[in-house]
Formats: C-alpha cells, structure tokens, sequence
C-alpha cells in the first residue's frame, strides 16, 4: 500500500478558498485512482471528488461541482483538491485515498470501499 498525507487544510473565512494535497510516498503515484472523502463531526464519511490514474476522469459529489476542483501531478507524485467559494457546510476533516490498478485507467470510485489506503486527514474550518 502506499502512504498517503495530506496538507493544505486550516482556516478560511466563507467565500474563500483552500488548496488541499495528497502527496504519496513509497512508491509512484501513476497507477493509482485517487479520490478526497469528508467527515464532519458525528457525520459519516462522505464523497468529495476522484480522478483515475490517467487523469482523464473525474467525478464530484453533487454538493461541491462547480467550486472544488481535483487534479494530479503524477511527476510529483501529488493529486490536489482546490476549494473555491467555501461554505460552513463544507468544513471537516478532509482524507484522501489511493487505490492501485493495472488497467483500468477510468476508475475514479465515488465509494470510500474502493480504495484501500487513506491518509490521517487534515482539518478544513470555515467560518460564517
């Protein structure tokens, strides 16, 4: 499995922006499907955003299209998650997570059990 960390989190009035990353240590980063999940306190996990290893997809919970974007630097081994135009309701710990495969380069799972290594999450906090 690979390492996963993220960065990027902290606090943003509402209407601001945050830039999130995922960085991968261990191994490369390009045959990995890599999605950015959210949970807010005494919520359950929830979707945010995924794109395959290719780059080629990207799929969005309906609550953030049009404000978070995800993307991936295979080279630096990164996949990031810019939030624009953030609102109270977005605030939680943010994780991201990697799943490896050799073929399908479309996979980007909206499912928190299609992936199989999670990094310890970092804090986004908005204030209204």
């Amino acid at each position: 499995q690979v390492q996963l960390v993220e960065s990027g989190g902290g606090l943003v009035q509402a209407g601001g922006s945050l830039r999130l990353s995922c960085a991968a240590s261990g191994r490369t980063f390009s045959n990995y499907a890599v999605g950015w999940f959210r949970q807010a306190p005494g919520k359950e996990r929830k979707f945010v955003a995924a794109i395959s290893w290719s780059g080629l997809v990207t799929n969005y919970a309906d609550s953030v299209k049009g404000r978070f974007t995800i993307s991936r630097d295979n080279a630096k081994n990164t996949v990031d998650l810019q939030m624009n135009s953030l609102k109270p309701e977005d605030a939680a710990v943010y994780y991201c997570a990697a799943r490896f495969l050799l073929a399908d380069i479309n996979y980007a799972s909206t499912r928190a059990g299609g992936y199989d290594s999670w990094g310890q999450g970092t804090q986004v906090t908005v204030s209204s």
